[in-house]
């Protein structure tokens, strides 16, 4: 086989799909701010010397490569090794360093769950996005998306993950957390974000979801019921969650009521599409971690990226 010279292999180069991505989220994610965040948090280094430790922005933008390409700690290292768009990304040079292994992305993780800083990373970003001009209505949209867990007994403790709960949807039998979300009804951002097992009722989540500040609230048929619960948190707030439109095991159907909630569900399915980023192209329809904290700190982190992937065109149009 006839030696591939340098030269002909970039004359056929092409800007991946991967690479597109990474250099849009790289001019979009405040870097400077998220950093300023974790930075009281972060290892110094010791006085008596030793290795120091590595260079905070480049952790974080490791662990936002786990949470946009949903990879482990030994997978995100490995891709690093593998990926040369990945690496210009975090900005390691293979002939001067090697990436940071498994052990340091694992400790980086779990500072951050320990400080609980996914929450400070949420309001963060919507911070960086609110002096951008891209501001939250006074609409929120609240919804509710099992993240399934191991159901298998074959581990070290003999037992499945006692922090999640099984449920019934759809004649399918699921067993996990859900994962809860209240939107802004303008332009689909995250606002807050809440855990609990899969076999919690969604309405018990709704007071968490709320801000206080909302003049309507929209919801689908499981909020149904809720409007105290919506006026103790948000006193001027509208109820706009869907109603019950069949009774006697569909045998009638209240066709005024149905369609109101057709009307409204044109801006409660914003949230599909926010729900749909997590879960489709961020990959998280699975729990990687036991128990809610850890699980929770994820899912705030993955809503703040989720609202700069919503808005990068807006953003990467205001940059120039």
């Amino acid at each position: 086989m006839k030696q591939q010279t340098l030269a002909g292999l970039e004359k056929y180069a092409k800007k991946t799909r991967r690479a597109q991505f990474l250099s849009e989220m790289d001019r979009v994610v405040p870097w400077a701010e998220l950093c300023a965040l974790i930075e009281p948090h972060y290892p110094k280094g010791s006085p008596e010397g030793g290795r120091p430790p590595v260079p905070l922005e480049r952790m974080l933008r490791i662990y936002f490569l786990q949470q946009w390409f949903n990879l482990s700690d030994p997978a995100v290292e490995d891709a690093l090794y593998d990926s040369t768009a990945m690496r210009e990304f975090v900005g390691i040079d293979l002939g001067r360093e090697a990436a940071p292994d498994e052990t340091t992305v694992c400790k980086f993780r779990k500072l951050l769950v320990k400080q609980r800083l996914g929450k400070a990373l949420l309001k963060g970003v919507n911070e960086h996005l609110r002096r951008q001009g891209i501001k939250l209505s006074n609409g929120t949209i609240v919804d509710a998306t099992i993240i399934s867990a191991p159901s298998s007994t074959k581990n070290g403790d003999g037992q499945r993950d006692p922090e999640m709960g099984h449920t019934v949807k759809g004649k399918e039998y699921f067993f996990g957390m859900k994962a809860h979300v209240g939107v802004d009804s303008r332009h689909k951002l995250i606002h807050t974000v809440q855990v609990s097992p899969a076999n919690w009722a969604d309405c018990e989540a709704l007071p968490h979801l709320l801000r206080g500040t909302e003049t309507k609230v929209w919801g689908d048929q499981a909020y149904h019921g809720q409007t105290e619960a919506i006026r103790a948190v948000a006193p001027g707030a509208q109820d706009c969650t869907n109603r019950r439109s069949r009774y006697r095991g569909g045998e009638r159907i209240d066709h005024v009521t149905r369609a109101k909630n057709r009307n409204k569900s044109r801006v409660r399915a914003k949230v599909e599409h926010t729900i749909g980023v997590i879960k489709r192209i961020f990959g998280f329809r699975k729990v990687r971690y036991r128990g809610l904290e850890k699980n929770r700190h994820r899912l705030e982190v993955t809503a703040a990226l989720t609202n700069l992937y919503l808005m990068r065109r807006m953003l990467l149009r205001a940059a120039g």
